[in-house]
Parts: C-alpha cells; sequence; structure tokens
C-alpha cells in the first residue's frame, strides 16, 4: 500500500495513476556499462587475467559488479517511490524514498496544469508537470510518464466534480 493509498479522505477513489518514465534508468545504465568497460580495459591491457587467482579475480569482479549496481539500485528506488495520482478529490504527487517531496491540492484549488516536453520527451512519452494553485505553485515534478494523459484526467475529473455542485445545486 502506497503513499496515494494510505492518504486517500472519504468518498476519495483513485481515478487516474501515472509514474515516472523508465527513461530514468538510462544515465545510470550508461554510468554502470562504463565501469564495467572501464574495469575490463585495465584487466586486458594489463594482463591482469593471467597473473591474479582465479578467487582474487572473482572477487574483483564481484566488487565492479556492486558499485555499478549503485547507481541503478539508487534510481530503481527514486522510481519505485514516486507516485502520481488523480482522485475524484485532489492531485497527490510524492516522490522520494529518504526525504520525500509532497503535494496534495484539492481540484477547486488548481487555476492551471502546465505540461513541458521536450522533442525526446514528445517521442518518448514523458515530460514536466507542473500544477498552479490559487495559493501560488508548486515545484515542477520531472520526467512523468504520460504527462498529456495526466493533464487531461485532472481537467476530467474538475470537470466531473463541477457538474456534480451543479446537480447538488450549490453552483448556479
Amino acid at each position: 500500500m502506497g503513499y496515494v493509498d494510505k492518504n486517500l479522505i472519504s468518498g476519495e477513489t483513485v481515478a487516474y495513476r501515472a509514474r515516472l518514465h523508465w527513461i530514468l534508468f538510462v544515465k545510470p545504465l550508461l554510468i554502470a556499462i562504463v565501469v564495467v568497460g572501464v574495469v575490463a580495459g585495465i584487466f586486458y591491457a594489463a594482463d591482469l587475467f593471467n597473473s591474479l587467482s582465479g578467487q582474487t579475480a572473482a572477487l574483483i569482479w564481484v566488487g565492479v559488479l556492486v558499485i555499478a549496481a549503485i547507481p541503478l539500485l539508487s534510481t530503481l528506488m527514486t522510481w519505485r517511490s514516486a507516485e502520481f495520482a488523480v482522485t475524484n478529490k485532489r492531485v497527490i504527487l510524492k516522490t522520494g524514498f529518504v526525504q520525500s517531496k509532497t503535494a496534495e491540492m484539492f481540484l477547486n484549488k488548481i487555476e492551471s496544469v502546465g505540461v513541458d516536453q521536450s522533442i525526446s520527451g514528445r517521442i518518448l512519452g514523458f515530460g514536466t508537470i507542473v500544477i498552479r494553485g490559487t495559493g501560488g505553485s508548486l515545484e515542477p515534478f520531472h520526467r512523468v510518464s504520460h504527462p498529456l494523459r495526466f493533464r487531461n484526467e485532472i481537467q476530467e475529473q474538475i470537470g466531473r466534480s463541477g457538474e456534480t455542485l451543479k446537480q447538488s445545486g450549490s453552483i448556479n
């Protein structure tokens, strides 16, 4: 059970969930490949394969693989801990594991939803979401998967909540 599910208020249901995009993993993967490649090059150039015992070489490679995996594991934790949801009453945004950043805004307090996408973001389906509320603005949330769909769902829920108010007679 994630942050969103633990913090729903009475009568609130999740209409849409988004995640961080897989593009987050490109840089750490490239770093891991470079680390393994550099160590392999050093081993090959110095002819260390023949001079080290099998156990020593295996231990060195295990160490190298652990070091190369650290950026990937860190990114995986970031990806898994981020939650973005649109409910029938609010928008809930949460990022971070150890140090988390959350933003929750009721639909009736939202003035605008901005989406920034680069060319690569448009092609691959990720972008930055900025939700501006009546009391100020929120910080941007970067590399959100399918940001236009997220924005459309917010607008859809705002429209539905306005219809519900009209039907109940609260708005003339």
